[in-house]
This record gives structure tokens, sequence and C-alpha cells, in this order.
């Protein structure tokens, strides 16, 4: 993952009073909530690149790989009836079963329910949501500021109170959401709709003790964000995304036009096996 470097000022309440001794502690907890947040919109981001990317490679590129396949095997069943030779034959029937899988849950059911529960379309269709495919990889540049300003205000480690939590939490899965489909419209409308609700309650002084118990919960946070990081990191499609971490997008167009070269040079050779 290579989150970008941010230069624009974080929002955020004004630094309230702490009672005597205990500044220094608020303001570790302060430093720690901002990092902590940080590092969740670099962690949420890269996960809405590799989720987009996955969805789009098998959208886009599902139809090439399967042309290739189909391909393979005429290529095969060509030559195993020029030469007839058994080990031909074999191979042919090889590359046709590539061809002809059995069929899994997704082809048995529609797309409609994968392995992991419902897909993103039936969910969306469901709930009454829009049913579309993300357009890009990576969200533009204008939907990427706007989340991650609403990031910094909204985020429920920077409620006042356990009270004001669950309106944040709820408020943050349609940012998730808005910014997942690059919908900056949304975004802007989410942003009014932020700035114009009730102001969070000012926090009462935190005593020492409360103090420490939250430093030790946003370490464990954090650690829970470094394990989800290292497995987006690690999967085959971040794998592929830090082959082109400043265009994502540029990746895919790319390895669309590695197919098609394979696609014609199979079809060429099939010309000629059977011409």
């Amino acid at each position: 993952m290579n989150p970008e470097a941010e230069t624009e000022a974080e929002a955020g309440d004004e630094p309230r009073a702490e009672e005597p001794g205990t500044e220094r502690l608020a303001q570790a907890v302060r430093s720690a909530e901002q990092a902590l947040i940080e590092f969740e919109i670099a962690v949420e981001t890269f996960r809405v690149e590799v989720e987009n990317f996955s969805r789009l490679h098998h959208q886009r590129l599902g139809p090439m790989y399967a042309r290739l396949d189909e391909l393979d095997a005429l290529i095969a069943e060509a030559v195993a009836a020029r030469s007839g030779d058994a080990e031909d034959t074999r191979r042919a029937r090889e590359a046709r079963a590539l061809v002809q899988p059995m069929p899994g849950v997704d082809d048995l059911l529609g797309g409609w329910i994968d392995d992991s529960g419902m897909s993103p379309e039936a969910t969306a269709m469901l709930t009454e949501q829009r049913v579309r495919p993300p357009a890009r990889v990576r969200p533009g540049d204008a939907a990427r500021r706007a989340y991650r300003e609403l990031v910094r205000k909204a985020h429920p480690d920077l409620a006042p109170d356990e009270a004001d939590r669950p309106r944040r939490e709820a408020f943050m899965v349609r940012v998730n959401a808005a910014y997942a489909d690059g919908d900056e419209a949304l975004l802007q409308e989410l942003a009014e709709e932020w700035a114009a609700g009730p102001v969070p309650a000012q926090r009462r002084a935190n005593r020492g003790e409360e103090l420490y118990a939250r430093l030790e919960w946003l370490a464990q946070r954090k650690d829970m964000l470094s394990a989800v990081a290292a497995e987006l990191e690690g999967s085959a499609i971040g794998a592929m995304l830090r082959m082109a971490p400043e265009d994502p997008d540029g990746l895919l167009v790319e390895i669309a036009d590695g197919l098609l070269a394979q696609i014609a040079e199979r079809e060429a050779h099939l010309a000629s096996l059977t011409g």
C-alpha cells in the first residue's frame, strides 16, 4: 500500500480543558486519535481500490481470459485432428475441460449469492440502492479529498461521548459507500448534511485512568487495522496494485492490451491449422 501524503489541514474540535496534571496525557490521546484516523483513511482507501480492481478485473478481463481458454481448446483439438496422436487427443480433452468447468455457486445462483453471501449487486437491489459497477479502480481526486475531509470531521473516534458514537458510525457507513462508488456529488451532500447537524456537546474533563484506557484502546485498534492492511497487501489483487500504485486503472488497460495481443496470436495460429 502506498497512501498519498496529506497536506490538508486536519479538522476537529478545539482542545478542551483537562484536569490539572492530565494535559500532556490528553494531548497524547488526541495525537493518537488523529494518527489512527489517518491510518484508517489509508486502509479504507486501499481496501476500496482492491475491491474495485478485483471487480473490474473480473468484469472487463474475464471475457478475454475465457476467449483465450476457448482458443487453446480449439487449437489443441485442431492439432489432435491432424495428428490422430493419443497424447494430442488427451491434451485436447484437458484443454476443453478448462473451457467447460463444473458450475460454481455464482453460475448456479445467477450471481445473486457468492461464497461469502449476497453479492454487492444483489444487496443493492434488495435495499433499493443503485446497482452499478465501479467506474474506476481509484475514485477521482475530488471524491478522495471530500472523503478524507468527512472522515476527519465525522469519525466515530471523535465522538464527544458514547451517545454520539452510533450517529457517527451510521453516517460513516454512508460516507464509505459513497466513496466506494466514487460519487463526488453524494459526498458533497453528505458534507453539507454533517455541517448542518447537531453540534456535539462538550466532553467533560477526563481522569488520568480514562486517558490511559483510551490510549490502550487506540493501540489495539491500530493493531487490528495493521492486520487488515497486511492481509490486503498480501492478496493477489493487492500485489497487482503494487505494480502500478500511481495508475491502477492504467494497469487494467495494460493487461487488457496484452490479452488482446495473445488472442490475436492464437487466432492466427488456429487459422493456420484449420485454413
